[in-house]
């Protein structure tokens, strides 16, 4: 079971770190989006909110690939499963429960899952912000 823990661990704390650097990509874009004064500002809302959402599901799915990864370095799903699958299915507690870890790594699943749970919750988070900051910016978009 420690040995579940340290990977499980370990493995998050990298996600940790990928999707607080896409945090502060997505920020800093939405920053200088903003600062950008356009005749069009319902546009330039759909395009930042456009980028913001598709950059963090690109931090999502390289996220997933990393426990893809460590599923595979520790022998955690069972012989032939289609381990990005099986990283998905846990990542976003979806639960199918057609793959399932070995024996061995029982605990990898649910720290996988608790570790994407948290992690959209941190997105939903900055998207919700970054609408509001667009919002604030230029009051014709909601035609105030």
């Amino acid at each position: 079971m420690l040995r579940d823990i340290l990977v499980g661990v370990s493995v998050s704390l990298s996600n940790i770190a990928i999707h607080a650097l896409s945090m502060t990509v997505v920020i800093w874009g939405a920053r200088v989006a903003g600062a950008a004064r356009t005749s069009h500002p319902v546009i330039r809302l759909i395009l930042v909110m456009s980028a913001t959402v598709s950059f963090l599901m690109a931090a999502h799915f390289a996220e997933v690939l990393v426990w893809a990864l460590a599923y595979a370095i520790v022998g955690a799903a069972p012989e032939g499963a289609d381990l990005v699958y099986f990283a998905f299915v846990n990542y976003a507690t979806l639960g199918y429960g057609d793959v399932t870890p070995v024996k061995e790594w029982l605990l990898l699943g649910p720290m996988t899952a608790m570790n994407g749970v948290l992690l959209f919750g941190w997105s939903t988070a900055v998207i919700f912000e970054v609408l509001r900051r667009a919002l604030m910016t230029d009051p014709r978009v909601t035609g105030a």
